[in-house]
């Protein structure tokens, strides 16, 4: 009885560590693609190397989710259609509004958050309108699916961008945007969606979503991360100009050019990465937080249907 009770756990715990598999999986095709396509200069293995870049951490981080689901009508048919699905609907709905509402204005960055949250928020909606039973938990994956949906396909047409330089195809170029986008994917998209949609599924009202006076405010909330992350980059200009002697000028061919002492780069460089750290924590306590009162209440609501009576038939 032993020896089945260990076999069934030693299944258990190699189904958990799923996801680590396809993590280095894909990391070793991502990395072979690479090497063949220094090797030859074959553009047609580019699309294959934007791909596997952009789509590994997401799906990692979607399997990772998966495995700590809340109830088993979270079925991995349903998280990859709210992936890829709500991923592609996000992308086209945030650049369909961004292109007509949007203006060049101070406040560009925190109006591109307010429409991309909004946009993944409603995909998740519309996706998840007809499940029967949802928990906290398995509303903050759902969310996560289709926060890591969007970064994907997002960070894609990034790393496709980037590969068109002015001397050139850069692979170079490519292959520093994918790894930077994959180490700020986990804090990014995939985390703010997950924090809304954990709470609008706990905001459920008989079998209906409501948009509730919490989720509102947790709406403003991530939209206001997801501005300031987007602007790190103006907000660390401005700090370093204020805190040095300003922009220097160097005459040229062209003109004047802007030349940055070392002094400012480094400060410009600090700045930035510190900013983007602290938004990152923030988001991540925030993530944390919910998702360990979603445990309580998980364990709590399964103590209450133990102690509950069980009636016979008659």
């Amino acid at each position: 009885m032993s020896e089945v009770a260990g076999t069934q756990e030693s299944a258990l715990s190699r189904t958990r560590r799923l996801w680590l598999r396809w993590f280095f999986v894909g990391l070793g095709l991502w990395m072979a693609t690479l090497v063949v396509v220094l090797l030859t200069g074959n553009p047609n293995l580019i699309p294959t190397l934007v791909l596997l870049g952009s789509f590994l951490v997401p799906v990692t981080f979607v399997a990772w989710a998966f495995e700590r689901r809340g109830t088993d009508e979270l079925t991995s048919g349903l998280v990859f259609s709210t992936f890829v699905t709500g991923g592609v609907l996000g992308v086209l709905g945030a650049s369909v509004l961004e292109a007509y509402l949007l203006h060049p204005s101070a406040w560009l960055f925190f109006g591109v958050g307010l429409i991309e949250e909004a946009v993944k928020l409603l995909a998740l909606m519309v996706l998840t309108r007809h499940l029967r039973t949802r928990s906290l938990r398995d509303g903050m994956i759902l969310g996560a699916a289709v926060g890591f949906g969007f970064a994907a396909f997002e960070s894609a047409g990034y790393a496709f961008t980037a590969l068109f330089t002015v001397d050139g195809l850069s692979i170079t170029q490519l292959v520093q945007t994918e790894l930077i986008r994959g180490v700020l994917a986990p804090v990014g998209h995939g985390l703010w969606t997950a924090v809304l949609g954990g709470i609008l599924f706990a905001g459920t009202r008989q079998g209906r979503f409501a948009v509730t006076g919490r989720l509102i405010l947790a709406y403003l909330g991530v939209s206001a991360l997801h501005g300031l992350w987007d602007s790190m980059h103006s907000i660390s200009l401005y700090l370093t100009l204020v805190l040095t002697e300003g922009e220097r000028l160097r005459p040229s061919m062209q003109g004047w050019l802007i030349e940055p002492s070392a002094e400012q780069v480094r400060l410009f460089s600090v700045l930035e990465w510190v900013g983007l750290a602290l938004i990152s924590i923030v988001g991540t306590v925030w993530l944390v937080v919910q998702w360990r009162w979603s445990a309580r209440a998980s364990a709590g609501f399964r103590v209450r249907r133990r102690a509950s009576p069980v009636v016979p038939n008659i």
